[in-house]
C-alpha cells in the first residue's frame, strides 16, 4: 500500500508540472495570436465610432493594455487560490461554464470511449486470431480506412445520412428545440447524443484494433501457446486463456490512452453537430480571445486525460500481480 501511495505522489507531481507547462504554452499561443480581441468581438466599424476613453476601457477589459507575463502571473495566482477567473465572452464565471458544458459532453464522451474500447479490443483479438484469413483482412482494411478519413468528414456523412435523408436522428444540439430545461429528460440527451457518440466510436476503433491485433499476433506466436496447442488446447481455449490474459495490460493502455483522442475528436464533432459541449466552447473561446476560458478548458481537459493515465498505471497491478509483487519489492 504504501509503494502506490508513493507512486500515486510522484504523479500527482508531474501532473502539477505538467498542467503548469500546458498552461504556458497554451497562454503563449494565445498572446501571439494575431486575433485582435476589439476587432473579433466588437467589430472594426464599431470601434471607429467611440471615443478614446471607451476604446481604453475595452482593451482593459480584454487585457490588452496588460504586458502579457503579468497577465499570466495574476491569471497563475488567481487559479492557485480556487479562482478560474470569469469568461469574458459569457460573463460568468468559468468553473460554471465548464461545469454545465461538461455536463453535456460527459454523456458523448464516455458513450464513446466505452464503445470504442470494447469493440477495438473485440476487433483486434479476432482478427489476431484469424490472422491471414479473411475476418483479418476484413478489420485491417476497416481500421486503414477510417484511420485516414477525417473526423468531420464522417460527421458530416452520418448527418446527411441519418438526420437528413432518412430522418432517423435529430439535426443537432443536446436537447429537442423549443423544449423547456426542465422538462428534459435522460432519454432525450442520449437521442441526441447518438450520432456524435458514433462518430467519436468508429474512429476510435481503429487505432485500438490494430494495436490489439498486433499483440495478439505476438502471444499466438510464443512459445508458451506453442507448448499449450502440443498439450491439445484448443484454439479458442488458447485465444480466450492465453490471448485476452496477455493483451489486457495493452488494451487497458490503449483505452486510457485514447481518452485524449477522444477529446480532441470531440472538438470538431461538436462543431458539425452544433452540439454545446466542452469542444464548442474551447473553438468559442479561442476564436473570440476568451483567454481565462480556454485556459480552463485546457487545464481541466489535461487534467482529465492524465487522470486516465494515472487510473491505468494503478490498474495495471490489479491485472497483473506479477506487477504487484515485483513494486513492492522495488
Amino acid at each position: 500500500m504504501k509503494h502506490r501511495l508513493q507512486f500515486a505522489a510522484k504523479k500527482l507531481l508531474r501532473m502539477a508540472l505538467l498542467l503548469l507547462g500546458v498552461s504556458i504554452v497554451t497562454f503563449a499561443l494565445m498572446a501571439a495570436s494575431p486575433l485582435d480581441p476589439l476587432q473579433t468581438n466588437v467589430g472594426q466599424v464599431a470601434l471607429g465610432s467611440m471615443s478614446e476613453e471607451q476604446v481604453a476601457q475595452l482593451e482593459a477589459y480584454w487585457g490588452v493594455d496588460t504586458p502579457p507575463v503579468e497577465r499570466y502571473l495574476g491569471w497563475l495566482g488567481s487559479v492557485l487560490h480556487g479562482d478560474f477567473g470569469v469568461s469574458l465572452l459569457y460573463r460568468r464565471p468559468v468553473l460554471d461554464i465548464i461545469a454545465e458544458r461538461l455536463q453535456s459532453s460527459l454523456w458523448l464522451l464516455l458513450a464513446a470511449w466505452v464503445i470504442s474500447g470494447v469493440l477495438g479490443t473485440a476487433l483486434g483479438v479476432a482478427a489476431g486470431y484469424w490472422r491471414g484469413r479473411w475476418p483479418d483482412k476484413l478489420v485491417r482494411g476497416y481500421c486503414f480506412v477510417i484511420s485516414s478519413t477525417p473526423t468531420f468528414w464522417l460527421a458530416l456523412l452520418l448527418l446527411m445520412v441519418f438526420s437528413v435523408w432518412l430522418g432517423w436522428f435529430p439535426i443537432g444540439l443536446s436537447v429537442p428545440i423549443g423544449m423547456d430545461a426542465a422538462s428534459v429528460g435522460i432519454a432525450d440527451r442520449l437521442y441526441h447524443a447518438v450520432l456524435p457518440a458514433l462518430t467519436l466510436s468508429i474512429t476510435g476503433v481503429a487505432n485500438i484494433a490494430l494495436h490489439t491485433r498486433e499483440k495478439m499476433v505476438d502471444v499466438l506466436e510464443s512459445d508458451y501457446v506453442l507448448f499449450a496447442r502440443a498439450r491439445g488446447e484448443s484454439g479458442l481455449a488458447i485465444a480466450l486463456r492465453h490471448g485476452l490474459r496477455n493483451v489486457a495490460l495493452p488494451a487497458i493502455t490503449l483505452q486510457f490512452g485514447s481518452i485524449s483522442e477522444i477529446i480532441g475528436g470531440s472538438v470538431l464533432v461538436e462543431q458539425v453537430f452544433s452540439y454545446p459541449g466542452l469542444g464548442q466552447a474551447a473553438v468559442t473561446a479561442g476564436l473570440g480571445s476568451d483567454l481565462p476560458l480556454l485556459l480552463g478548458i485546457t487545464l481541466i481537459t489535461s487534467a482529465i486525460v492524465f487522470g486516465g493515465n494515472l487510473i491505468a498505471d494503478l490498474l495495471y497491478g490489479a491485472v497483473d500481480p506479477r506487477i504487484r509483487r515485483g513494486a513492492a519489492r522495488g
